[in-house]
């Protein structure tokens, strides 16, 4: 009886032991072989089967393959930013160097055509944008003289950004917003450009003075007429009778000692002996 117990307790050893062999060698064949795919947030993935693209795109989370068979390419669809840098040429033919800033995405829903005829996101940027940005930069410059470059920037900024959303959408690439962060011109342009602002700041301050002086020259004028109308008006309304009249009412009582050489005294022709009898 011992010995039958010894051959079923080594027997399911024995089972349990090849069990657990097995267990982990399929474990080590899916870590070898993978039989399934994790996509990230933020990401889709593109299927291939033995190297060709498929039409299904596996959104983000954790999906099963075939091993060996399939294989599958993450791509980033979140947005992005990249400065560009492109030298162009204005109308007035001045040199603009200007630095462009892209917010750019990949459209979720065509990652696999993408991946099929760019690659992946650096060949996406050399290959695509890159060149796309110098393009669309030149041919928009080169409407608007470099003065105008600087003055309608917001209006050239709208340009290359319908254009180059334009552009870039038949890749499957998303525009999302552009910046002009800056445009350079060559130095001597650059001295123009500071010598004529000066100029017509100056021009300015000279015409501020000018109409300054005008102004005060016209309200000098003005209060001139106002004095002489002043004084006309008064001519007017001084008759012979109001300034006796206004002697009278101002005088003290008392005459002058000075009398002219008539014996009448200034301003009041009224005689002492007159006063007298109106007193009496």
């Amino acid at each position: 009886m011992q010995n039958i117990s010894r051959q079923v307790s080594s027997s399911d050893n024995f089972r349990l032991g090849f069990s657990l062999a097995g267990g982990v060698f399929v474990l080590l064949l899916a870590i070898i072989f993978r039989p399934f795919t994790i996509v990230n947030a933020g990401e889709r993935g593109v299927v291939m089967n033995f190297g060709k693209v498929q039409e299904q795109v596996l959104d983000e989370g954790i999906h099963p393959i075939m091993p060996i068979v399939t294989t599958v390419k993450t791509l980033s669809v979140r947005v992005r930013q990249n400065t560009f840098h492109a030298d162009a040429a204005s109308k007035d033919l001045q040199k603009v160097t200007t630095e462009l800033a892209v917010n750019w995405h990949i459209d979720p829903t065509r990652v696999n055509k993408v991946y099929q005829q760019v690659g992946d996101e650096e060949q996406i940027i050399t290959g695509i944008i890159t060149p796309a940005v110098s393009e669309v930069l030149k041919a928009a410059t080169s409407k608007k003289t470099a003065e105008e470059i600087i003055i309608i920037r917001t209006q050239l900024k709208e340009e290359i950004d319908n254009h180059l959303k334009e552009r870039l959408s038949a890749y499957g690439l998303i525009v999302d917003d552009i910046s002009l962060v800056n445009f350079a011109f060559s130095p001597e342009f650059s001295k123009a450009i500071e010598a004529k602002q000066i100029a017509e700041q100056e021009a300015k301050q000279a015409e501020f003075i000018a109409k300054k002086a005008t102004q005060e020259a016209q309200a000098d004028v003005n209060r001139a007429k106002g004095q002489a109308e002043a004084q006309r008006l008064q001519r007017q309304t001084l008759t012979p009778e109001l300034l006796q009249k206004q002697a009278i009412e101002k005088w003290d009582g008392r005459f002058p000692t000075v009398i002219s050489g008539n014996g009448t005294l200034p301003l009041i022709n009224i005689s002492p002996e007159s006063l007298a009898g109106k007193k009496e």
